[in-house]
Formats: structure tokens, sequence, C-alpha cells
């Protein structure tokens, strides 16, 4: 049974909210004052704690600001009967999970108040997931991917791996690699679309002095150089057919011959594929070899986008977090409750990639010590953006800019979500398919204020 701090100077409101809580089967405690809520939290371990924030002496956002100084992480509910917008954003800098005004509406505060223990509850139950070979994740389509890698590295098996932009295909390549009995020799990456077709032969597998203009010397090929390691062919999907057919070869003989050259040279490679691309679907169109992709993929992993492995989002926020603050000398320690709500919405097209582009920005731009969701509003926009549906023409869209033209959108679609819904903001969210924590937030930025509760 979870246990609740209620804070509140006024004993009407205090008494109002022990009984509200424990009707819904919570403990309630109560203090006064921060001072006695400091002692509170020292003898007993709560769940949640709910603070007014107009207090003599300590106010509930310095109450606030000492437990988390402390190391404490209990979620805290900030409620005041004189809001402002200061208080607000001192509120979700300072770690609040929420900030509400009075009167709140009981459907309301029995709703944050869930949300609250339920966050607490996945946050504590979080694994604490797992590095592997500098691969970030948690979720099980991952741990069955670093599982197959385990078996598959010590045999000399040719690998396919396939997978959207930024899902970390390369990371995946390195790991096979590196837990190979080849370890210890050469990585050679080769991107296929970005040597142009006339000289990939020379590139790959090496020329000799005078073999064409241009040939001044010998030179060794990227295969010859990967002998005794792994070579890692990145968008092999894009090869032309001319060089399929010539890769094929030296897959099958282990041997190729430099341009211009007159003896053969046996290499002992793996050799680690990847694509965006369906292989199967080009080999259906004619657009890959066969015999080709049988040789390259003895061993395919397909890598899943993040919107499919949505667990793994808390890690690499958390490792982006740490990693850009470093690097740009801040102390940005979370993202509020909103912003993570806003990243786990999204659908990440550009995969972890993007992820890392985004809090790299957010890192960057936030002045605080949290990020907000102000700081993600490229990301949160873009796939609002892509769902509109015209009320307003292309060119007046277009004459608005993005963002604005996106926020008339939301506007409107709030204000007619809460219209049909009679003013629930309940069946609201309902509608719009979005929490009600994110409606509340949506209602305050756009200052829709007239709706009932």
């Amino acid at each position: 049974m979870p246990n609740i701090l209620i804070i509140d100077d006024e004993l009407s409101m205090r008494e109002f909210l022990k009984v509200l809580l424990e009707k819904e089967g919570y403990r309630a405690d109560t203090a006064a004052n921060a001072q006695d809520a400091l002692a509170a939290v020292e003898g007993r371990d709560y769940d949640l704690i709910i603070s007014d924030i107009k207090m003599p002496e300590i106010s509930g956002i310095e109450f606030l600001e000492q437990i988390r100084s402390a190391g404490l992480t209990i979620p805290v509910i900030l409620i005041t009967a004189y809001a402002s917008p200061e208080d607000a954003v001192a509120a979700m800098k300072g770690g609040a999970y929420d900030y509400i005004t009075k009167p709140f509406n009981v459907a309301e505060i029995k709703e944050i108040v869930h949300s609250a223990l339920l966050t607490a509850r996945n946050t504590a139950a979080q694994p604490a997931g797992e590095t592997f070979q500098g691969i970030i994740a948690q979720s099980p389509e991952m741990l069955k991917i670093f599982d197959l890698i385990r078996r598959i590295s010590p045999t000399h098996a040719n690998v396919l791996i396939q997978g959207e932009s930024g899902t970390g295909k390369e990371l995946v390549a390195h790991a096979v690699h590196n837990l190979s009995k080849a370890a210890d020799h050469a990585f050679v990456p080769i991107i296929c679309n970005a040597i142009p077709e006339n000289l990939f032969e020379s590139e790959v597998f090496g020329h000799v002095k005078g073999s064409f203009t241009g040939a001044v010397g010998n030179k060794q090929g990227l295969f010859a150089e990967a002998d005794g390691g792994s070579v890692f062919l990145d968008e092999v999907g894009e090869l032309s057919p001319l060089v399929q057919t010539k890769l094929l070869r030296v897959i099958q003989e282990r041997e190729f011959k430099p341009v211009g050259g007159s003896h053969n040279i046996k290499v002992n490679i793996r050799v680690i594929t990847a694509t965006n691309r369906n292989l199967e679907q080009e080999v259906i169109a004619g657009r890959f070899r066969e015999d080709l992709f049988y040789r390259l993929s003895v061993v395919p992993i397909r890598v899943p986008p993040l919107r499919e492995r949505k667990g793994d989002v808390p890690l690499l926020v958390d490792y982006f977090l740490k990693k850009y603050s470093r690097l740009f000398a801040k102390e940005i320690s979370a993202l509020s409750s909103y912003s993570m709500e806003v990243l786990m919405n999204y659908d990440f097209p550009g995969n972890v990639r993007e992820l890392e582009n985004i809090i790299e920005r957010g890192v960057a731009m936030e002045s605080s010590n949290i990020i907000l969701p102000e700081s993600l509003s490229i990301a949160s926009h873009r796939q609002a953006a892509q769902s509109r549906q015209g009320s307003a023409s292309a060119d007046d869209d277009f004459a608005l800019g993005l963002e604005q033209a996106v926020e008339n959108l939301e506007r409107r679609l709030l204000r007619k979500a809460m219209e049909q819904a009679g003013g629930s903001k309940m069946k609201a969210a309902e509608l719009l398919k979005i929490s009600f924590r994110s409606l509340r937030y949506k209602i305050k930025k756009y200052g829709i204020s007239n709706e009932k509760r």
C-alpha cells in the first residue's frame, strides 16, 4: 500500500486530501510545514509527496530543492492557490512530478496521484540495462540480438545486418568482430555507396602501377588490408549489378586480382554486410543477385527500429544526457516527466541517431538542470505536422512557418475535443489519444482556460 505525505499549512486542506487518498486505498500522513515534513521523510519511506507551495519559512519549492539535494527521488506534486508562471517553471526545473492549482477537481488529483505512483513504480522496476560492446539497451528485442551475437561471433559465418538508418548496424558489426577469433586483426569498413562504380575495384581490390591513368604506383586494396580480420560492407544494397558479380566471386573463392595485376591474392576474411533495404524484396525485384544474397546472409540479424523497442529510450536518454552534459560542461541531470512522455510518444523516424541529436540539442539549449518540453519542440512538432489535415491551405501554412502552423492546429484540435467532450478533460484526452497530463500541459501552454474541468 503506497505511503503518501501531505504538506499544507491549512488544516482543512490536509484533512481533505487525507480522507480523499485513504478512500482510494493509500496510507496518508500529514505535516503542517516543511520542517515537520523533513523530519517525517527522515523517519519513514514515502512513495509520493503532495506539498503546498506557499508556506511560512520554507516554501514547497525550497522543500523540493532540499530533498533533491539530499539525493531523494520521491515524486513530488506541488499545489498552490496562487498560480504564477514563475512558480510553474521553478517547480518543473526543481524536479517536481507535476504542478496543479487550487481549487482542483477530485478526479484530476486522483489521476495525477495514480500516474505519479505508477511512474515511480515502473522506474524502480526498470532493469538496469546492459552495455554490450558499446550498444546500450535493455529491451527483450535487443537482448536477443546480444545473445545471437555471442553465439555466432566465434564462427567464421558471414553476417547480414538489416535495419533502418540510425539503428546502430555498424555497432552490431563491430560487436561481431570484437567477439570473434579475429578480434586482434583489422576491422575494415567500406561504405559501398560512397565509392563511384568505376573506382570500386581499385579501392577494394587494389591496383598495380600503370594499370590506368593516374595509377602512379601500386596500391593495396581494402580487402587485402582486412586479411585475417573482418571487412564490413555498409549499404551493400546500393551496389551495382556489375560490382555485385565481382564481389560474389571474391566471397566464393576468397581471392581476387588487383586491377592490372597478373596474380591472384588470397585472403582470409569474414564478410559482414549491412543495409537499410529489404534485400529479399530487392532479389524478387531483380535488383540484387540471389546467389550473392545467400552468400552474405548466412546469419541474418535484423536490428529493430527504436519505435519497436521503446523500453530502450529511458536508458539511451540517460546515456546521451551524461555524454553531452560533460561535453558542454553543463549539469543537466534529467528530463522533466512530460519531456520524457513526449519522447515515449514519438516514433523516431531517425531512430537512435535522431534521439541522440534531440538530446544533444536539448542539452545545448537548456539553461536549467532539467530539460523541459520546449527544448524538444522540433521532435514533437515533426510528427504533429505530418498528421495535420488542412483546415488551412498549404500556402497559409508556409507563410506562418512550421512551428506556428502546428501550434494553430493543436489549439484547434484541443478546443474541438473539449467541445465534443462537454468540457471534460478526461474525455478530451481520450478523444485526442493523449494522456490526461499531456492534455493539461497543452491547455496551459495555449491559454485555453475557460473550459470546465
